[in-house]
């Protein structure tokens, strides 16, 4: 029975960010870009990443993340440097504008839909501290 309740549960989490309350469309439009884009800018203004750490952390192939890249540097939202201990390695580090674009981002991502808004308090509390127990970052 706690299989049951538990995926009953993982099931409509899923339902309620991926499918009735998904955001990613709307972000996608106020950045102009897509949303592995998005993803990448989200990444990169948590710190910098080497090439590498954010093709694993894009689950993309060295290629991909190349022309993602690429992207974001031609609009002035991150830069690419060499490590200063391997040249053949490459850091990607936000720019200012980067970070605001990312913020607005996160802004949008993160705007609890009505219906969460429309808890009772107790409810909510009890949902945030349930969560926070489950979330890893």
């Amino acid at each position: 029975m706690t299989t049951e309740t538990a995926g009953r549960a993982w099931q409509a989490m899923r339902s309620l960010v991926l499918e009735q309350h998904d955001r990613r469309a709307e972000v996608c439009q106020a950045l102009d870009m897509s949303f592995i884009k998005v993803k990448a800018l989200y990444k990169v203004a948590r710190g910098p990443l080497t090439m590498r750490e954010l093709t694993d952390a894009l689950a993309t192939d060295k290629p991909y993340t190349t022309l993602v890249v690429d992207f974001l540097e031609d609009r002035g939202l991150v830069e690419r440097t060499r490590h200063p201990e391997d040249r053949r390695c490459k850091i990607v580090t936000i720019t200012e504008k980067g970070a605001a674009e990312a913020a607005k981002a996160n802004a949008i991502l993160n705007a609890a839909p009505e219906p969460f808004l429309a808890l009772p308090a107790e409810d909510l509390d009890a949902l945030d501290r349930i969560l926070g127990k489950l979330a890893v970052d």
